[in-house]
């Protein structure tokens, strides 16, 4: 595909707001055409994303949409940082050729009734946490996949069951579309990068990374050979530091999220956390050399 410099802060991007013009210009660019949806924020993971799209394809499109559609009750909606100019000036260091930033209106004019219904893949975890948030991200990112109908579709590993959900309704409703999971990106310390991770006190972010060490030890007994998940998790609640609390741990199949009792080859471990008023989730993979539960 193109070389990166053929774009890195020479070329402006196309901002644009209608459906009906991002499609027009999607399908005029070079193909193939690559897809990373984001809310704005963004930070070296959401970068991370856009720079694996413009290796791989002729031509990328960012979005950026803050979906009220998966934002709870009491969630952070209103408060959710945003800074379209640095975003935008980021996307376009990175070269990206198209900026779709439709307005909430746009996006769900009025009488919009129709939400996608991901199924069990949904339910648990974060889908128990935020009831309806995993609805919200189907039904937005069926309407931008099919408005820019995309090649490639990148999503970060960190969110892990969102990458479930929309792998199912690719699968399901038979969508033309490669989906690319990009591995999470991380400080120094451990703590996977996130667009909330500007609300942490100072005592909070110290914690911060005791989630991903608890799900490291975690995948590590594992993958060293013990098979019983309930033996492996035994204690890493301890790992925790206050002040966050842990929310809930768990070994899954990252596919379906059902949970899993034994390990095999290629679980996951997910994890969430509570650090005042905002949640921080995290996972990590059980290495592929743990052999499956005889």
């Amino acid at each position: 595909m193109r070389k990166r410099s053929e774009h890195f802060g020479l070329l402006a991007v196309r901002v644009v707001e209608s459906p009906v013009e991002a499609r027009s210009i999607a399908r005029r660019l070079p193909q193939p055409l690559g897809l990373v949806p984001t809310m704005g924020a963004l930070h070296a993971g959401h970068l991370s994303l856009v720079e694996r799209a413009v290796r791989e394809n002729a031509s990328v499109v960012a979005s950026i949409f803050v979906n009220p559609l998966q934002f709870g009750q009491g969630e952070d909606f209103a408060r959710y940082p945003r800074d379209f100019e640095r975003d935008a000036a980021a996307l376009r260091a990175c070269g990206v050729d198209l900026l779709y930033a439709p307005s909430a209106e746009m996006m769900y004019p009025p009488g919009f009734v129709t939400a996608i219904d991901p199924g069990p893949v949904a339910r648990g975890y974060e889908g128990s946490s935020r009831p309806g948030h995993f609805a919200g991200v189907a039904t937005v990112v069926a309407k931008l996949l099919n408005t820019l109908e995309p090649a490639r579709l990148y999503l970060g590993q960190k969110d892990a069951q969102q990458v479930a959900v929309l792998q199912t309704v690719v699968r399901d409703l038979d969508l033309p579309v490669e989906v690319v999971v990009v591995p999470t990106l991380r400080d120094e310390d451990g703590l996977a990068l996130s667009s909330r991770n500007v609300y942490l006190s100072a005592e909070e972010r110290a914690a911060a990374p005791s989630l991903h060490r608890a799900l490291a030890a975690v995948a590590s007994a594992l993958a060293a050979g013990e098979s019983d998940v309930a033996n492996a998790t035994l204690g890493a609640a301890l790992l925790i530091r206050a002040p966050l609390q842990l929310e809930y741990l768990a070994v899954v199949e990252p596919r379906t999220f059902a949970p899993l009792q034994k390990a095999v080859p290629g679980a996951l471990v997910i994890g969430a956390a509570r650090a005042g008023t905002t949640r921080l989730i995290d996972n990590e993979c059980v290495p592929a050399r743990v052999e499956a539960a005889r």
